[in-house]
Protein backbone atom coordinates (compact mmCIF):
# COMPACT_ATOMS: atom_id res chain seq x y z
CA UNK A 1 0.00 0.00 0.00
CA UNK A 2 1.46 3.31 -1.10
CA UNK A 3 1.78 6.16 1.39
CA UNK A 4 2.53 9.07 -0.96
CA UNK A 5 2.77 9.61 -4.69
CA UNK A 6 5.19 11.73 -6.68
CA UNK A 7 3.03 13.32 -9.41
CA UNK A 8 4.59 15.06 -12.43
CA UNK A 9 2.64 16.96 -15.08
CA UNK A 10 3.89 15.72 -18.45
CA UNK A 11 1.51 17.44 -20.88
CA UNK A 12 1.30 21.17 -21.59
CA UNK A 13 -1.45 23.69 -20.89
CA UNK A 14 -3.09 23.97 -24.33
CA UNK A 15 -6.43 22.25 -25.11
CA UNK A 16 -6.90 20.98 -21.56
CA UNK A 17 -10.61 20.66 -20.68
CA UNK A 18 -11.96 22.75 -17.81
CA UNK A 19 -12.54 19.77 -15.46
CA UNK A 20 -8.96 18.55 -15.92
CA UNK A 21 -7.52 22.05 -15.49
CA UNK A 22 -9.43 22.43 -12.20
CA UNK A 23 -8.07 19.12 -10.86
CA UNK A 24 -4.51 19.95 -11.97
CA UNK A 25 -4.74 23.36 -10.26
CA UNK A 26 -5.96 21.74 -7.03
CA UNK A 27 -2.82 19.57 -7.12
CA UNK A 28 -0.64 22.68 -7.81
CA UNK A 29 0.36 21.35 -11.24
CA UNK A 30 -0.32 24.52 -13.24
CA UNK A 31 2.60 24.09 -15.68
CA UNK A 32 4.39 21.35 -17.58
CA UNK A 33 7.10 19.45 -15.65
CA UNK A 34 5.82 20.60 -12.25
CA UNK A 35 5.98 17.87 -9.63
CA UNK A 36 4.27 17.51 -6.27
CA UNK A 37 3.94 14.95 -3.50
CA UNK A 38 0.43 13.91 -2.49
CA UNK A 39 -0.59 11.50 0.29
CA UNK A 40 -2.25 8.32 -1.01
CA UNK A 41 -5.93 8.48 -0.05
CA UNK A 42 -9.15 7.52 -1.80
CA UNK A 43 -9.89 11.06 -2.98
CA UNK A 44 -6.35 11.66 -4.29
CA UNK A 45 -6.41 8.33 -6.17
CA UNK A 46 -9.67 9.48 -7.78
CA UNK A 47 -8.07 12.78 -8.78
CA UNK A 48 -5.10 10.96 -10.31
CA UNK A 49 -7.39 8.65 -12.23
CA UNK A 50 -9.32 11.64 -13.56
CA UNK A 51 -6.21 13.42 -14.93
CA UNK A 52 -4.21 10.33 -15.92
CA UNK A 53 -3.86 11.60 -19.52
CA UNK A 54 -1.89 14.65 -18.34
CA UNK A 55 0.32 13.37 -15.50
CA UNK A 56 2.59 10.51 -14.45
CA UNK A 57 2.80 9.22 -10.89
CA UNK A 58 4.61 6.64 -8.84
CA UNK A 59 5.01 5.79 -5.16
CA UNK A 60 7.90 7.93 -3.89
CA UNK A 61 10.91 6.71 -1.89
CA UNK A 62 12.73 8.82 0.69
CA UNK A 63 16.03 8.97 -1.27
CA UNK A 64 14.34 10.62 -4.28
CA UNK A 65 12.30 12.81 -1.93
CA UNK A 66 15.45 14.03 -0.15
CA UNK A 67 17.15 14.81 -3.48
CA UNK A 68 14.07 16.74 -4.68
CA UNK A 69 13.92 18.72 -1.43
CA UNK A 70 17.61 19.63 -1.46
CA UNK A 71 17.83 20.56 -5.14
CA UNK A 72 14.38 21.74 -6.22
CA UNK A 73 12.40 22.85 -3.14
CA UNK A 74 11.76 26.60 -3.11
CA UNK A 75 10.31 29.17 -0.72
CA UNK A 76 8.91 32.69 -1.18
CA UNK A 77 10.83 34.70 -3.75
CA UNK A 78 11.85 31.41 -5.45
CA UNK A 79 14.84 31.06 -3.09
CA UNK A 80 16.33 27.69 -2.18
CA UNK A 81 15.39 26.34 1.24
CA UNK A 82 18.04 26.21 3.95
CA UNK A 83 18.47 23.94 6.95
CA UNK A 84 17.14 26.78 9.16
CA UNK A 85 13.89 26.77 7.13
CA UNK A 86 13.52 23.02 7.72
CA UNK A 87 14.09 23.47 11.47
CA UNK A 88 11.48 26.29 11.53
CA UNK A 89 8.96 23.88 9.98
CA UNK A 90 9.54 21.56 12.94
CA UNK A 91 11.78 18.90 11.37
CA UNK A 92 15.32 18.00 12.44
CA UNK A 93 16.80 17.68 8.94
CA UNK A 94 15.94 17.24 5.27
CA UNK A 95 15.98 13.44 5.82
CA UNK A 96 13.36 13.86 8.55
CA UNK A 97 11.16 16.04 6.28
CA UNK A 98 11.62 13.62 3.34
CA UNK A 99 10.62 10.69 5.55
CA UNK A 100 7.41 12.33 6.78
CA UNK A 101 6.46 13.35 3.21
CA UNK A 102 7.02 9.81 1.88
CA UNK A 103 4.99 8.33 4.74
CA UNK A 104 2.15 10.71 3.89
CA UNK A 105 2.11 12.28 7.39
CA UNK A 106 3.14 15.75 6.10
CA UNK A 107 1.72 17.51 3.08
CA UNK A 108 3.67 19.94 0.87
CA UNK A 109 0.76 22.38 0.61
CA UNK A 110 0.57 22.69 4.42
CA UNK A 111 4.29 23.48 4.86
CA UNK A 112 4.49 27.27 4.68
CA UNK A 113 6.61 29.07 3.37
CA UNK A 114 7.57 26.17 1.05
CA UNK A 115 6.15 26.17 -2.46
CA UNK A 116 3.73 23.24 -2.86
CA UNK A 117 5.51 22.08 -6.04
CA UNK A 118 8.92 21.41 -7.56
CA UNK A 119 9.79 22.94 -10.94
CA UNK A 120 11.63 20.25 -12.90
CA UNK A 121 13.45 20.70 -16.18
CA UNK A 122 12.86 18.52 -19.25
CA UNK A 123 14.73 15.20 -18.91
CA UNK A 124 18.37 15.06 -19.99
CA UNK A 125 18.73 12.74 -23.00
CA UNK A 126 14.98 12.98 -23.63
CA UNK A 127 12.10 10.64 -22.90
CA UNK A 128 12.71 6.95 -23.62
CA UNK A 129 9.00 6.26 -24.18
CA UNK A 130 6.11 7.89 -26.04
CA UNK A 131 4.88 11.07 -24.30
CA UNK A 132 1.32 10.85 -25.64
CA UNK A 133 0.41 7.32 -24.52
CA UNK A 134 -0.44 5.67 -21.22
CA UNK A 135 2.28 3.60 -19.51
CA UNK A 136 0.62 0.31 -20.43
CA UNK A 137 0.69 1.31 -24.12
CA UNK A 138 4.42 2.08 -24.10
CA UNK A 139 4.10 5.71 -22.97
CA UNK A 140 4.88 7.78 -19.87
CA UNK A 141 1.39 8.82 -18.69
CA UNK A 142 -0.58 7.37 -15.80
CA UNK A 143 0.91 5.10 -13.15
CA UNK A 144 4.51 5.09 -14.40
CA UNK A 145 6.74 2.33 -12.99
CA UNK A 146 10.06 4.00 -13.95
CA UNK A 147 9.14 7.59 -13.05
CA UNK A 148 11.72 7.95 -10.26
CA UNK A 149 14.58 7.24 -12.70
CA UNK A 150 12.99 9.72 -15.15
CA UNK A 151 12.72 12.38 -12.42
CA UNK A 152 16.40 11.97 -11.54
CA UNK A 153 17.14 13.04 -15.15
CA UNK A 154 14.85 16.06 -14.67
CA UNK A 155 16.44 17.39 -11.45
Amino acid sequence: MANAFLVVRMRGTVNVPHWAKTTLNLLHLERKFRATIIPARENTKGMLDKIKHYVSWQEVDSATMKELLEKKARKEGYKKITSEDIVKLGFKSSEDLAKSLTEGTASLSKLKPLKPWFALSPPRHGFKRNTKKMYGEGGILGNHKELLAQVRNMI
